[in-house]
């Protein structure tokens, strides 16, 4: 149910209402002392409400931002298995010193 912000004419009293939207516009002020008439404010609206396992940044990404990421993901993964061929040869020298040890 929204909540609406209402402030009196006569006394500048101002109070949030929980109506809901077919509900007819409040028209006395709440304050015992003063019967003014009230005006509904324009208010900023309602927040976000996150509901589930959340929101990630790469939900909504574009058609070409995925196919850009794609090709970066395929070309990284045959460069990394080209390089790791090289990089065990060399990692493993090092190793058997220090097992030795």
């Amino acid at each position: 149910m929204p909540t609406y912000d209402y402030e009196c004419q006569t006394c500048g009293h101002q109070f949030e209402a929980k109506q809901s939207m077919k509900d007819p516009h409040l028209t006395d002020c709440p304050v015992e002392a003063c019967a003014g008439p009230v005006k509904r404010k324009i208010g900023v609206g309602a927040g976000f409400i996150f509901k589930g396992t959340g929101f990630y940044i790469t939900d909504y990404r574009s058609d070409s931002y995925k196919a850009a990421a794609k090709q970066d993901a395929q070309s990284s993964s045959s460069s990394s298995s080209s390089s790791s061929g090289s990089s065990s040869s060399s990692s493993s020298a090092p190793a058997a010193p220090a097992s030795a040890a």
